[in-house]
């Protein structure tokens, strides 16, 4: 593989799970890695509680926007090396598929989005999210890619997704 790699990361309404793992990516994976978002059916914006688990943990949030995944198809966007869904197949949530040659791998994260209840029980489980979307991308960041042929890789994104 090569010295630079895009990545993108999937869910339904793009407004927290990917939003996220764009951000944490982009801040940790510099310059190797370019980290974008998007959703299959995107909601139009970026839900609150997620920019504030961004912001203490002193990432970048400029930027960031809820798109549709139609954004990546088209004539001129950046070829993704790796597409990663996050959505949660536990919840009954359709995961979408992106078509063509990437790397792809599911790294199901419950969406913290749907979690009704007490103000600190919405913020715990959007805290969650973040930190389990945090070690998998620190797992990510570890792989010797440049070392490892396609099967390995896609061994590897994909044991990293069940952790």
């Amino acid at each position: 593989m090569q010295g630079h790699y895009n990545v993108l990361f999937l869910c339904t309404g793009n407004s927290a799970r990917s939003i996220m793992a764009e951000a944490i990516l982009n801040h940790k994976g510099k310059p190797s890695f370019t980290a974008y978002s998007a959703g299959s059916h995107a909601s139009g914006f970026v839900r609150s509680e997620a920019l504030k688990q961004l912001a203490l943990a002193q990432m970048p949030i400029e930027g960031l926007r809820s798109k549709n995944w139609d954004e990546f198809r088209n004539v001129g966007a950046p070829k993704m090396n790796f597409v990663f869904t996050v959505c949660d197949n536990a919840a009954k949530e359709v995961c979408p598929i992106w078509p063509g040659q990437p790397m792809t791998a599911h790294w199901g994260v419950a969406d913290p989005a749907e979690v009704e209840g007490t103000p600190e029980q919405i913020e715990r489980a959007f805290r969650d999210a973040f930190m389990l979307l945090d070690r998998r991308i620190n797992l990510f960041l570890s792989l010797p890619l440049k070392s490892l042929d396609d099967l390995a890789i896609k061994s590897e994104v994909d044991r990293i997704g069940k952790q």
